[in-house]
């Protein structure tokens, strides 16, 4: 174990006695991460600004899940090269194309524009938040990750047989769950590079852009039904 981890045995929570000290290496992996995730999110932003702009149609289920897994499945394949990080760029940008549509619906909506902004302003908070507090904490989150896989996995599946389904109870549930999981994946993530465990800050971008979209999305879904009725 790593010298820096030697206390942790100190405390039945894993907790150091001292405050946290992100080596160099960790240090190097988060401050590239934040600089890609700024740039990428800015990417995403002025994608989804122009399919709602430009009224693009969403690409449906089927062809977003392709495209998402199968830009996916490149990133990791390319992680370790310069590729990785166009990759991550095209995927994002992706991403965000899929946003347009559904900002239209929501922002069509009454109150439309303000729940956008809530839903933006909730998912900065957030975290702002979470990373903050995972940045500072003592303790080792590194339990959460198999609990969150699974969980993302159960509600991926819920949301889709609300999707095929219909059923608008749901979805909303799902929605909610996904804003819980996500929290959890910020905590996680940021913790995990923090301690060493993530040393490649192309996934690691990746993982929390991920985590923002959707709990962003999920706070949309939320706040949209509030104010629907």
């Amino acid at each position: 174990m790593n010298d820096r981890y030697n206390s942790l045995r100190s405390s039945p929570f894993g907790a150091q006695s001292s405050t946290t000290v992100i080596d160099a290496n960790a240090h190097k992996v988060l401050r590239n991460t934040y600089m890609l995730l700024a740039l990428t999110l800015g990417f995403s932003a002025i994608t989804a600004g122009a399919s709602a702009a430009l009224r693009l149609p969403h690409p449906g289920l089927l062809l977003t899940m392709v495209g998402y897994f199968g830009l996916l499945f490149l990133v990791n394949k390319y992680r370790d090269r310069g590729l990785g990080v166009g990759l991550v760029f095209a995927l994002t940008g992706f991403m965000g194309y899929t946003l347009g549509p559904i900002l239209n619906h929501y922002l069509n909506m009454p109150n439309g524009t303000q729940t956008v902004m809530l839903a933006m302003a909730g998912t900065a908070a957030t975290f702002i938040g979470l990373s903050a507090y995972a940045l500072v904490t003592k303790r080792d989150l590194s339990f959460m990750g198999g609990f969150l896989t699974i969980g993302i996995l159960v509600a991926f599946l819920a949301g889709i047989a609300a999707i095929f389904l219909q059923i608008p109870a749901l979805s909303l549930t799902v929605s909610a769950v996904f804003v819980l999981l996500m929290s959890g994946m910020i905590l996680y993530e940021t913790n995990n590079i923090v301690r060493g465990g993530e040393t490649n800050y192309v996934m690691a971008t990746l993982s929390l852009f991920v985590s923002i979209f959707n709990l962003f999305t999920s706070l949309l879904h939320l706040l949209g039904f509030s104010t629907s009725e």
